[in-house]
């Protein structure tokens, strides 16, 4: 693997008690019961950097989880995801104690508007020294839609239709409306700004308008780094177009490879290099000094894993009522408008039925990605195997007892990876961007569809 494939690491978590594993809170030595407080999240941070992690990606949800049973009340019981804080909120606490790592922040932009959106993705840019991603997600839970006060949430391709409308807004904000060198700050003359270099943008668009300059001035990156996770046909057509940076899943190295190459094959549609996006894939890694001592952990950790809040938890991502399952039921394919390319991966991709009772278990099946347990060697092999059957670029490191598995990580098999030549020794300079593309701007790249707003 050359050094331009060298494996990248996102910190994968969630301002909730509860992330990808229902029920871990619970475990006697997890912080996360903390997760609304400062200090849980800049330890956090620390041990990330420390790590030369890429990032921390803070996944987010609007709404609540109540297509199991109906009802939002297993959720509730079980801190599936809620209570839930504002992520935004906890990124300056964690870029002030750091200096390189990067914050990628899912924003439901479905429920947003342009206007004001551009300006508090501006400001983070600006606090955090062009530190800051956006994964861009149009949501999948009704019930956010009705607290918003929707009746329901809009089908699952319509949503793609509204995103590339949103997103030819902000791009007018970020990249048009003020001029590289519009800000003057001369205290000799009293200008702040050159009101000759700062622009109105109008845009008239099938969902939002807007008509009005943007009210940050241009931050490090202007735009921040676009992450996205679509991995459904609509889904990877715009993730291809738009993303700088995809998540995907897939509990198979056959799977996820083929998610692979539809991602770097579409992005020569929308004239980028296949290799202009950076590719991640979730990863569950549990690691001890010895192979032994790591499966010991597993079957503690096992213990923990609430299986009704676990499957709550799919109930939503699939739209799917799993309490009308039994364990031994066989998962089969239904179309539904929440996370498609969920479905198809666990019935249409699986090389074998999927059991229910297995999607609420802590292994490779209920991980949907790649699922590894052992000593660093064990897990320094899997990791390179997995790099090399399926060209992925990096993965997001899923919570589990935190901040312990985290530690764990950096501690054991960092070295290992470095040892091997497969991981940095040190951090690169610059915005995030430069950082995940070496040798290029803070701005978007030319090719980039954002890039022809930029005066």
């Amino acid at each position: 693997m050359s050094p331009r494939r060298q494996l990248r690491f996102n910190a994968f978590n969630m301002t909730a008690p509860s992330h990808n594993w229902a029920g871990l809170w619970s475990h006697p030595r997890d912080a996360s019961i903390n997760y609304n407080s400062l200090d849980y999240w800049v330890d956090y941070a620390r041990i990330a950097e420390r790590g030369l992690f890429d990032g921390i990606f803070l996944a987010d949800v609007f709404g609540v989880y109540d297509v199991f049973g109906d009802s939002a009340d297993t959720a509730v019981r079980h801190g599936v995801q809620l209570p839930n804080a504002d992520p935004t909120l906890l990124v300056s606490a964690m870029a002030l104690v750091t200096q390189h790592l990067g914050f990628g922040i899912t924003t439901n932009l479905s429920l947003e508007h342009p206007y004001q959106f551009a300006r508090r993705f501006s400001t983070l840019d600006h606090l955090t020294r062009g530190r800051i991603g956006w994964n861009i997600v149009t949501g999948y839970l009704d019930s956010g839609a009705r607290g918003m006060g929707f009746a329901a949430g809009r089908a699952h391709d319509d949503r793609y239709d509204v995103a590339e409308d949103f997103l030819t807004a902000t791009y007018k904000l970020w990249e048009g409306s003020w001029e590289q060198d519009a800000v003057l700050r001369d205290r000799t003359t009293g200008t702040f700004s050159d009101p000759a270099k700062v622009h109105a943008i109008r845009h008239d668009g099938p969902h939002y308008r807007v008509d009005g300059i943007h009210l940050s001035e241009p931050s490090p990156q202007r735009t921040p780094l676009l992450y996205q996770a679509g991995a459904s046909k609509r889904g990877r057509a715009f993730a291809a177009k738009h993303a700088e940076a995809i998540f995907l899943n897939g509990q198979t190295k056959p799977i996820l490879a083929k998610a692979v190459r539809e991602i770097r094959t579409a992005t020569k549609d929308f004239g980028r290099d296949p290799y202009d996006i950076r590719l991640f894939a979730g990863l569950t890694v549990i690691v001890a000094p010895t192979r032994a001592e790591a499966k010991d952990l597993h079957a503690e950790y096992s213990r923990y894993v609430d299986q009704r809040g676990q499957l709550a938890l799919l109930s939503g991502w699939t739209g799917i009522d799993f309490s009308t399952y039994s364990p031994d039921q066989a998962l089969q394919y239904v179309e539904s408008n929440a996370i498609q390319s969920m479905v198809e991966n666990l019935t249409l991709r699986s090389e074998q039925p999927v059991k229910i009772g297995d999607l609420a278990s802590l292994s490779h099946i209920g991980t949907r990605a790649p699922f590894v347990v052992g000593s660093p060697q064990d897990v320094a092999d899997e990791l390179a195997d997995w790099a090399e059957q399926t060209d992925i670029d990096g993965f997001n490191l899923v919570r589990l007892v935190a901040p312990e598995s985290l530690e764990a990580f950096v501690d054991l098999v960092v070295p290992e990876l470095q040892s091997r030549g497969l991981y940095k020794s040190e951090y690169s300079s610059g915005t995030l961007r430069e950082k995940l593309f070496s040798g290029r701007s803070a701005l978007l790249h030319e090719t980039h569809p954002g890039a022809q707003f930029r005066r």
